[in-house]
């Protein structure tokens, strides 16, 4: 049974389709503040980039959700691209993986 759960688990990382639930509609706020104002900094104010490449679905193409909550959390060495895992918890990275991926309005 064990196995079973740990390779839906698994599949459902892979194809992401894993949903953040433990953000509360008060810290999805915050996070969306943040990626507008934090993020848009260099990624621009629009997200359609800037110093950071631009943050909108057809660019994120091809790039899983797993790799979008490792470069939130980690960011990138030797780019401007700092790491935010001191700042958001991986529900948190996660949820702004899958908003970025949808698009902000």
């Amino acid at each position: 049974m064990i196995k079973i759960l740990l390779h839906t688990v698994s599949l459902m990382l892979i194809s992401g389709h894993v949903l953040a639930t433990e953000v509360t509609p008060s810290r999805q706020s915050e996070l969306i503040h943040l990626l507008k104002q934090d993020c848009g900094s260099c990624h621009g104010m629009t997200l359609k980039g800037g110093l950071g490449p631009a943050l909108l679905p057809a660019q994120l193409e091809g790039k899983s959700t797993n790799y979008l909550v490792t470069t939130i959390l980690e960011g990138h060495p030797e780019t401007a691209m700092p790491g935010w895992k001191t700042m958001l918890s991986d529900d948190d990275a996660l949820w702004l993986a899958n908003q970025i991926k949808q698009g902000i309005q």
